[in-house]
């Protein structure tokens, strides 16, 4: 007796992809359903990147319509497509970047920086065409953190090239100004140079260009905020009571202008003693977790305070380059996940679809 269709989407609809937490037909996930008397064939187009994931989704899909009495041989191929999607009202989106996740927090110390390059170059691991975008104009902290040197280039004497190290796209004021100069700029004149840094780099097919924000909530982060076409936003904090009063201010700062927080970070979460593997919460426990709770968004996941993130980072190559299988860098790839997971459950930007109307005279 042949195997229907009907067969191998019932099997699907039992099948939780481990990321969305939803199964594969009513994710549209499963696509090309092709059934040949017994044998079986159909693609799993995931909307978010998981190259670390793809063969145990593969074999977590061939293994259960294997289950089906009666069927033949049973082709699975799993690949990820991301799209655009929405972002605030009246903000175009920027060319060659389909979404935009701007990393933030309302204090600084709290290890955003840290956070956001290790987030991109999870996103990239896992399979993205990523970059980030420095926008801390007085503290410009990317460059070092990625060991990237030199000066942007200019082909065509209006747009800048945007720089590469670790197979990440990235731009920064950092790479146009020496070390120990200070940016000594008010508001208006940042808020200028970060607009030109973003729109005026010739960013390249970009999946996720991840914006680390300067800390705080004052004029020139609600500015930015509001001109930047942000799809979704990353708050971290650290479970002290006093980063987290900050951090509530920088979610507040973002509903307001009608950015979707993708979910929040606890950094330093929990210190593991080098030498006798004691565990201490120096900064509190459980804070982040409340806070997610308070204001109805996930808890995206807790890093410790460990020595090796620092290190790894001052010395250009952060943690997830530095020590891929290391369980920190499974902690940041499982992060991306749930962000990219996250974006790919918003809404889909169609503006790219309408075609431009122009009026001649004839």
């Amino acid at each position: 007796m042949a195997i229907s269709e009907l067969q191998v989407q019932t099997a699907l609809k039992e099948i939780i992809d481990p990321n969305t937490h939803k199964d594969f037909i009513s994710s549209k996930s499963a696509r090309n359903i092709k059934v040949d008397g017994n044998n079986v064939s159909l693609d799993i187009v995931l909307s978010y990147p998981a190259k670390s994931v793809m063969e145990d989704i593969k074999k977590q899909v061939s293994d259960k319509l294997k289950g089906i009495a009666g069927i033949g041989s049973v082709a699975v191929d799993i690949s990820s497509k991301i799209v655009s999607h929405s972002v605030q009202k009246g903000v175009k989106l920027v060319p060659g970047v389909k979404n935009v996740i701007a990393v933030a927090s309302g204090k600084g110390g709290v290890g955003k920086s840290t956070t956001a390059v290790n987030l991109a170059l999870a996103l990239a691991a896992e399979g993205a065409s990523v970059g980030i975008l420095d926008a801390d104009i007085y503290g410009p902290s990317q460059p070092t953190m990625l060991g990237i040197e030199g000066r942007p280039e200019s082909k065509d004497g209006k747009s800048l090239e945007p720089m590469e190290g670790h197979g990440i796209q990235s731009m920064s004021i950092g790479y146009l100004i020496d070390v120990e100069t200070p940016m000594v700029w008010r508001g208006p004149m940042v808020t200028q140079a970060l607009e030109q840094l973003l729109n005026d780099t010739k960013w390249r097919d970009l999946d996720y260009l991840v914006v680390d924000l300067p800390p705080g909530t004052g004029d020139i982060q609600l500015t930015l905020a509001q001109r930047v076409p942000v799809t979704g936003a990353v708050i971290v904090t650290t479970p002290q009571d006093i980063a987290l009063l900050d951090a509530r201010k920088g979610l507040k700062m973002f509903e307001k202008v009608g950015i979707p927080i993708v979910g929040i970070v606890e950094n330093m979460s929990i210190h593991i003693c080098s030498k006798c593997g004691n565990e201490e919460h120096i900064f509190g426990e459980g804070g982040g977790a409340k806070m997610c709770k308070d204001y109805d968004v996930e808890f995206l996941g807790a890093l410790p305070l460990d020595i090796q993130i620092r290190e790894q980072t001052d010395s250009g190559k952060p943690t997830v380059v530095a020590n891929p299988e290391s369980r920190i860098s499974e902690i940041y790839r499982e992060i991306a996940r749930r962000v990219a997971v996250k974006i790919g459950e918003q809404s889909v930007d169609h503006s790219n679809k309408f075609p431009n109307i122009v009026i001649q005279n004839s």
